[in-house]
């Protein structure tokens, strides 16, 4: 009867074994027949070519010296008047100032322009403010028109427009 029972556990173990499985198994055959990997070949490198920079006799846009020669009067056409007494909103660049208001007396409109630390300034047509030469040419209600001198590449000054809005 020893023999018996481990003889039978045996049969009963082996009979469950059959076909369990198969539909995975076939699957897992089939899948990967249609599929046939192609892999793309690496590019061919191309060799290295140095390039040489010649431009050296151009004029480094970092370079202060045409700024200089401006201040000595050797720089011909359009540039900013060097000597002139700085006012104080021309110690904060354009994007910080905010304009908050218009005030009228008389003929005369005034724009209220709110500084980075909070201060309060009032302004007129041919104020200057923003640190690239910044003068006002024309007062809204809604928006101060300003007329910027801004260095090229090249070193030349040129005019540039900007507009400043109301803050709601």
């Amino acid at each position: 009867m020893k023999i018996l029972i481990p003889l039978f556990l045996l049969l009963m173990l082996a009979g469950c074994g059959q076909g369990e499985f198969n539909d995975l198994k076939a699957f897992v055959k089939n899948s990967g027949a249609n599929l046939r990997g192609r892999v793309e070949p690496t590019p061919e490198v191309k060799p290295y070519e140095p390039f040489t920079y010649n431009d050296f006799e151009l004029t480094d846009p970092f370079n202060p010296k045409k700024l200089e020669m401006a201040r000595m009067g050797k720089a011909g056409g359009l540039q900013p008047d060097m000597n002139r007494r700085k006012e104080p909103l021309e110690s904060f660049p354009l994007d910080g100032l905010q304009m908050v208001g218009t005030i009228k007396q008389g003929d005369t409109i005034y724009a209220l322009i709110k500084a980075p630390d909070n201060t309060l300034y009032r302004v007129t047509k041919g104020s200057y403010l923003g640190q690239n030469f910044g003068k006002v040419v024309e007062i809204t209600e809604k928006t101060i028109k300003i007329k910027e001198l801004v260095q090229d590449s090249t070193g030349d000054w040129t005019e540039r427009t900007s507009t400043m809005q109301l803050v709601d």
